[in-house]
């Protein structure tokens, strides 16, 4: 185990367990000491693979307006953590989309970040790779269900989908999400921020 956040996060961006990526390896997180709140994903995209920023890219758009974040708040590592269930891009399906996230990063430095950050308060648990790694048997069949189940992992946890466009559907069939689940989001978010 390494010690210390800086010598931890320092190790993992140079990580190279999965050499055979399509794009190489090229782990992104961010994390300081004093962040209160976790952000754990499923894995870059291209985009953000290419600029080394997480969530940089239209679904980190979407994730910072459930939050009622601006870019400048969403990136004060100081304030927020980020931390991806993969830490580098998977590569593509054949039929489109990204691949799931690498099953070897998660249990290789998720549990050193989170010992190493402290003061987290509220982890966000963002789509169904981080659900079932963080949440196992206390997560429901469904996204849906589990999602719509939020009030029983707080304080700690808050739980959603993921914000891509691919949501934009499920958010019209599921108008508690937007009417309820997400005000409660902002106002915890803002609290600790």
């Amino acid at each position: 185990m390494v010690s210390g956040l800086e010598s931890l996060l320092k190790t993992i961006r140079g990580c190279e367990i999965c050499t055979d990526l399509p794009l190489g390896p090229r782990p992104v997180l961010q994390a300081k000491k004093s962040a209160k709140i976790m952000v754990i994903g499923q894995a870059p995209g291209t985009k953000v693979h290419a600029t080394g920023i997480p969530w940089n890219d239209p679904s980190g758009d979407r994730l910072r307006d459930w939050m009622a974040v601006d870019r400048d708040t969403f990136y004060d590592d100081g304030r927020i953590a980020i931390m991806p269930m993969g830490f580098c891009y998977p590569g593509r399906l054949a039929r489109g989309g990204d691949l799931p996230p690498r099953p070897e990063c998660a249990p290789a430095w998720h549990e050193q970040v989170r010992a190493a950050l402290p003061n987290i308060e509220l982890t966000l648990l963002i789509g169904m790779y981080a659900r079932g790694y963080y949440l196992k048997q206390h997560k429901s069949k469904t996204l849906t269900e589990t999602v719509r189940r939020w009030r029983e992992f707080l304080p700690e946890t808050f739980v959603t989908p993921h914000p891509s466009w691919r949501t934009t559907a499920w958010q019209r069939n599921n108008p508690w999400f937007e009417e309820v689940l997400i005000p409660d989001l902002k106002q915890r978010v803002l609290a600790l921020l």
